[in-house]
């Protein structure tokens, strides 16, 4: 058999066998991704029950395929905005989690007589929950409204980011082999600016494009253009050393931020499905029961320590988060399982040589069976809270549980104005300076070569004169916005102005040091193709300063960059402002309290269909407020309790998790499901050659009124002329040959 064959075999092989066990686990109502994990194991070569995979390396290659459409599809859920919305609290659970399951992995590793680079990779797998398995297992129980809901998912949020950071780190000490506090730092310092010079690029090009080609973009060539967006940039992290998942990850949540985002997060689905099976299935593959038998203990230790050190890890996070026991314990439960980056964390280490090869298929159990237990211990979240609030002291509970009022505002986050400019300043310092590193090292590694091919006739202190030339005309929108542009400064200064006039000195001491901060930018780009002496370098800095006093009063146009940068950032916002106002404000204002909003379209089998508002049943069962009636194009704003109900209205309700939730199921019990009929039995297509004695012959379409009776002429054949839908004058001849459609009673007397 070709390779081809063998290729498609595989791929058959492949989703027959997870389509079937997925089939499975729904029945069983277990994780789509346990199927697929079984059925890897079934046509694995180590069992030999069915027809095995004959090429473990194409299946591998898809594999591959399969991680960078599984990151880019965790990018476009990524948001940097969700991350701030959530404030601290996912910050400080997932950093518990990942530095307390880090130091257990190591722990464990050692104990069981692993090399360090081994336990090292432990710890890291270890510290990764499942994304997946828990917004399906959320979105099957109905959990996502809860208010820990959002807690978990910004929490897995940073665990998806500390984990790309995790691979990275890892990968750089696998090839190092030695641990050189100098190598990490400068490896982290380059991925950090890798990302920042990515993301900021990327957000101001992308979204610019996507908008200049808008009309164009139907969902096919916008699927096209994502996924050409996604693998270009997973070359171009290829190209700078770093791993494909990166890329693949960094392209989603720019996308993420785009006014698209939420469209191309839906077309992808089916993609990220499809190789997200064959990855998983891959995994499946690797499942050796002839390991697992020898390492069974090794396997149900780790699972024990898994489920256990993340439970308390994230249940402790979450309490000196601010929490409270109830979200805390919830989010504990819920968190208690391996994911998918433990996968790629544990091939990682596998592919580069560090990890013995029983270590991959132990964790491939370990995440089997901690994926098996997580409904169960998502669902043993509320019994264990009531237990834990009823043995509990009420001083400690007093302590632990904060008042819903502290509860709104520490979600803020809320600083003084010094950290507040403090912030905005070394926030504008390393975006800038980023950018204008960057410049730099393109300036040195490109415009030399191209001047000696593009001015062959100059002298070379000429063609270095032009390249300096360039370099700072493309710095300088830059350097203006590091330096002379205040942004979010100005809202903190101008508060500190008021509070005390001395705070003019530090305010002015800050502004002087980022024109310096410039103009040692100016003189890297100068040195870098010409020497300067000592009087040099002062004249350097004394024009500078001089130019950026200057130029505050002068060059206020420069600052478009910077505005058109945050117009894209923030365009998604905006238009979910603008077309979900009334949701948009109840999010924004009351995102610290257990209030949300609900869209519900009315069925036309509802059975309140025409009544008021006053005569339904919501405000009574589940003590809800629909503020929002959305009818076409008629937005309804705070409706009376006189105001109808029509089918397909969109009603707008507001009310807490468990409120909304008996709304939606009064919603569903009042809506009546259309019973199963057997009048399509009766309809039929049937024809007939006319006779004299026919009721049709001699009449007119209008004349038989056959509309009436259920049935009507769809076509007529006519002197050998087929006449379609024929019009109400035609008359019926003998000899024609009608098709009639409709109620075979009907049709049967008329013919």
């Amino acid at each position: 058999m070709s390779e081809e064959l063998n290729l498609v075999a595989d791929l058959a092989v492949i989703l027959i066998a997870a389509g079937v066990f997925t089939v499975i686990s729904k029945a069983l109502k277990q994780p789509l991704i346990l199927g697929y994990i079984i059925a890897g194991f079934i046509v694995s070569p180590h069992l030999g029950l069915l027809p095995a995979i004959s090429s473990t390396e194409s299946v591998n290659q898809w594999s591959e395929i399969g991680i960078i459409f599984l990151l880019f599809a965790l990018g476009l859920e990524f948001s940097f905005k969700k991350l701030l919305k959530v404030g601290s609290s996912a910050l400080i659970t997932a950093g518990i989690i990942c530095i307390g399951m880090f130091l257990t992995g190591l722990i464990v590793g050692s104990a069981l007589g692993w090399a360090m680079m081994e336990s090292l990779f432990l710890g890291g797998l270890l510290s990764m929950s499942s994304t997946t398995v828990i917004i399906k297992a959320y979105d099957d129980m109905g959990l996502k409204k809860k208010p820990y809901a959002s807690l978990v998912f910004g929490t897995l949020v940073v665990e998806d980011l500390i984990a790309v950071l995790l691979m990275v780190l890892l990968s750089t000490l696998a090839v190092s082999k030695q641990f050189s506090g100098t190598e990490m730092l400068l490896s982290l310092v380059r991925l950090a600016f890798f990302l920042i010079l990515w993301f900021l690029v990327g957000m101001f090009v992308i979204p610019l494009l996507l908008r200049k080609a808008k009309k164009f973009l139907n969902d096919e060539i916008l699927l096209i253009i994502s996924i050409g967006l996604c693998f270009g940039m997973v070359a171009l992290a290829s190209f700078a050393g770093f791993s494909s998942a990166l890329g693949a990850f960094v392209m989603g949540s720019i996308l993420a931020e785009t006014v698209e985002g939420e469209r191309i997060e839906r077309l992808l689905t089916g993609i990220k499905n499809l190789f997200g099976a064959i990855f998983f299935v891959s995994v499946g593959m690797m499942v050796d029961p002839a390991v697992i038998g020898a390492h069974w203990a090794t396997v149900l230790l780790i699972a024990v320590v898994a489920v256990g050190g993340i439970l308390v890890f994230s249940t402790t996070g979450s309490l000196l988060a601010g929490q409270g026991l109830d979200n805390s314990v919830h989010v504990g439960f819920t968190m208690a399982q391996l994911g998918e980056f433990s996968f790629i964390i544990a091939s990682l280490g596998c592919s580069l040589g560090v990890m013995r090869d029983f270590i991959y298929p132990v964790i491939i159990a370990v995440s089997v069976l901690t994926t098996f237990t997580a409904p169960y211990m998502i669902k043993a979240g509320d019994p264990a809270s009531r237990w834990l609030a009823s043995k509990l002291p009420p001083g400690i509970l007093d302590r632990i549980n904060p008042r819903q009022e502290e509860y709104a505002f520490s979600s803020k986050a809320q600083s003084n104005e010094w950290s507040g400019l403090l912030k905005s300043y070394i926030i504008r310092v390393v975006l800038y300076g980023v950018i204008l590193i960057a410049i730099l090292l393109a300036s040195r590694l490109l415009l030399g070569k191209l001047a000696e091919t593009a001015l062959p006739f100059l002298d070379e202190k000429w063609r270095r004169l032009a390249c300096l030339a360039d370099t700072l005309t493309v710095m300088v929108p830059f350097l203006y916005g590091l330096a002379v542009t205040n942004g979010s400064i100005n809202t903190h200064a101008s508060k500190l102005l008021k509070e005390n006039a001395t705070n003019r000195w530090p305010i002015l001491s800050l502004m002087i040091f980022r024109i310096l901060i410039a103009i040692a930018f100016i003189l890297a780009a100068i040195t870098s193709y010409f020497k300067l002496g000592g009087w040099g370098i002062l004249a350097v800095f004394g024009a500078g300063l001089l130019f950026f006093l200057v130029a505050k009063s002068s060059f206020h146009s420069l600052s478009g960059l910077e505005k058109r940068f945050m117009e894209n950032f923030n365009a998604r916002e905006e238009q979910e402002r603008r077309s979900k106002p009334v949701s948009s404000s109840v999010k924004e204002k009351l995102s610290g309290y257990d209030i949300h909003t609900e869209i519900i379209q009315v069925s036309p089998d509802f059975a309140y269909i025409g009544k008021t508002l006053r005569e339904m049943p919501f405000r009574k069962h589940s003590g809800i407020n629909i503020i929002k009636i959305q009818r076409g194009s008629t937005s309804i704003q705070i409706p009376s309790g006189n105001e109808p109900v029509y089918p397909y209205d969109k009603l707008v309700a507001v009310g807490t998790t468990a409120q909304l939730q008996a709304f939606v199921q009064i919603m569903q019990d009042n809506t009546a499901t259309p019973a199963e009929t057997e009048q399509e039995q009766d309809f039929i297509l049937t024809s007939k050659t006319l006779t004299a004695d026919s009721r049709l012959t001699g009449k007119t379409l209008r004349e038989t009124d056959m509309r009436r009776s259920g049935c009507m002429i769809i076509s007529v054949l006519h002197d050998n002329k087929l006449i379609t839908n024929p019009g109400s004058e035609f008359r019926c001849s003998e000899g024609d040959t009608v098709w009639i459609a409709g109620e075979k009673e009907s049709c049967e007397w008329y013919l």
